[in-house]
């Protein structure tokens, strides 16, 4: 049995665009070759090109531009780190959508675990639904102890004006130190489905933020759509 893998067709066109970035053929700011020029050039259909384009917008590397074409950003800092946007971008940025919920819940087993509270402890959970492209990308949840909650607007369902972390840092003086994160691939919840308008399986992020004590400050779950994330790393073999 042969052990040969051929990546999918939209995966090869990625992998040379990122490619031609990391080495510089491509400079931040450079508009890529059209959708028309890249088919020819790949021999591929316009849907694997622009399925291409949309994730590598989604990883950011490009930024595409309705009417104008697509444009290089660069290559991200990692296109693992799939925590950080969802604590930096504002509410009421283009790339989220209105909050789908915010309440005062008791804590989840698995949330009350990650925070080290006991169970059905009251916490502030909000959500909120991310999108990019046009497509909803993401389903990001929040959870924070009362205490952190406490004086800020977290449990207000109007959006933030900036992100969790500038916000938390403002109003109580609180700082992210570092972040603790687990990766699955996983089933979509039928919530999850509903509102990512899609059934397919996701990438599922478990996570906890921590400033420099170790204290948790909040627990977060983001589930990306699997069509449209992959993971890719580069790192030096010693």
């Amino acid at each position: 049995m042969s052990m040969d893998f051929a990546p999918p067709k939209y995966a090869q066109v990625m992998t040379a665009i990122q490619q031609r970035i990391t080495e510089g053929e491509y400079a931040p700011g450079d508009m890529l070759p059209s959708e028309t020029q890249l088919v020819r050039e790949f021999g591929v259909g316009r849907t694997t090109v622009v399925r291409a384009l949309q994730t590598l917008a989604m990883q950011g590397w490009i930024e595409r531009e309705h009417g104008r074409g697509s444009f290089v950003k660069g290559r991200p800092e990692t296109s693992a780190d799939r925590i950080r946007p969802a604590l930096e971008t504002a509410e009421h940025a283009e790339s989220a959508e209105s909050i789908t919920d915010v309440r005062r819940v008791p804590a989840p087993r698995h949330v009350a675990r990650l925070l080290g509270v006991d169970a059905r402890t009251p916490v502030i959970e909000r959500r909120r639904v991310a999108k990019q492209g046009g497509r909803r990308s993401a389903v990001e949840t929040f959870w924070f102890p009362l205490e952190v909650a406490l004086g800020t607007d977290l449990d207000k369902p109007e959006p933030l004006r900036h992100g969790i972390r500038q916000h938390l840092q403002a109003v109580k003086h609180l700082r992210f130190d570092h972040i603790t994160e687990r990766l699955t691939a996983r089933m979509s919840t039928e919530e999850e489905a509903e509102l990512l308008g899609s059934s397919a399986p996701v990438l599922g992020v478990l996570a906890t933020v921590h400033d420099a004590s170790g204290t948790v400050l909040l627990a977060m779950s983001v589930a990306m759509p699997g069509d449209l994330h992959e993971l890719l790393d580069v790192y030096p073999v010693s």
